[in-house]
């Protein structure tokens, strides 16, 4: 008697059953794929083309017959001797130093605010709820709250720096000027730090108890228990972490429209509203869409970077 293989005695039926089941995540997945398309990478496209057309108000009704200019709007935009690239220079230093400010500070507060929450005691629950409140409020509402605090004549920023601390000898002007970049800072800072707080608070979660109480036993201060247990366990987190809120406050568009309109002061002109007026403003798209091209591919050229730098670290690490 002739005797069948393994594979022969398998049921046919069987082998549609496991396509579709290793089909159905897939399957899944699709829409929110084609809603990634249409709402991500379809405007993309639309925006890299638009870079290379000579695109201002006379064709914005169909911005396809606007002519092609190759890639004058790139140099344009990085002729930094012209005042067009000069300007986008300015604001991409500026941008750069905020955002590094911003996220340190954001990160600094964050965390010292996580390992202060990390025993309990009395009213923790409530003081967390307190430390989320502006991450939670609307980003308009929040802003709009500032912009009044810092008002010249009667802001609540110069009542207690002059009026009642004396520490200046006459109300700032916080929105317009050099202070404008410290008054955005605040915000950003303030509106951002909590996030940081959050992500840390629950990284803290999985450091064993253990740990401390070892090194405790050993005769190891907070702060040399925050260095040797604290950080290096919290090292993928703050990577990533690090990376959303650089990306984040890069790309920040609320905050500096809110608080100045389409006209940002110098000292607080960040890339993102200078791309809105080189495109919105002065009606040259053509040229805020290279602006545009030149900031994404900066972008991914540090994020690629990034993850390449912490890919190693955590490597040599193991």
């Amino acid at each position: 008697m002739r005797k069948s293989s393994p594979g022969a005695a398998r049921d046919p039926r069987r082998r549609p059953g496991r396509i579709r089941r290793i089909g159905l995540p897939y399957l899944l997945l699709l829409p929110a794929l084609l809603l990634e398309l249409l709402v991500h990478l379809v405007p993309m496209v639309i925006g890299v083309v638009m870079s290379f057309k000579e695109l201002t108000q006379f064709y914005i009704r169909d911005w396809s017959t606007a002519p092609w200019a190759g890639f004058d709007n790139y140099s344009v935009s990085v002729d930094f001797d012209a005042p067009v690239g000069k300007a986008l220079l300015h604001s991409f230093l500026v941008t750069i130093a905020f955002t590094l400010l911003s996220v340190g500070l954001c990160w600094l507060i964050g965390t010292a605010a996580a390992v202060f929450m990390q025993d309990a005691f009395r009213g923790r629950g409530l003081l967390r709820a307190l430390f989320l409140v502006p991450y939670a409020l609307p980003v308009y509402a929040a802003v709009i709250t500032w912009v009044f605090m810092f008002q010249h004549d009667n802001g609540l920023v110069n009542h207690v720096l002059h009026d009642q601390l004396g520490l200046t000898d006459e109300p700032s002007f916080w929105l317009i000027g050099d202070n404008s970049f410290v008054a955005l800072l605040v915000v950003s800072v303030w509106k951002g730090w909590p996030f940081a707080f959050l992500i840390v608070m629950a990284g803290l979660q999985n450091i064993p108890r253990e740990l401390y109480e070892a090194a405790a036993l050993d005769g190891a201060g907070m702060l040399q228990q925050i260095r040797r247990i604290t950080l290096p366990s919290l090292r993928p987190v703050n990577q990533v972490l690090v990376l959303v809120l650089f990306l984040w406050t890069f790309n920040d568009f609320n905050t500096p429209y809110v608080m100045f309109g389409k006209t940002a002061p110098e000292a607080a002109d960040l890339i993102s509203v200078h791309i809105y007026q080189a495109s919105f403003v002065t009606w040259n798209f053509g040229t805020g869409a290279a602006m545009s091209v030149l900031l994404l591919l900066f972008l991914l050229l540090v994020t690629g970077v990034y993850l390449a730098l912490t890919s190693r670290g955590r490597r040599t690490a193991s």
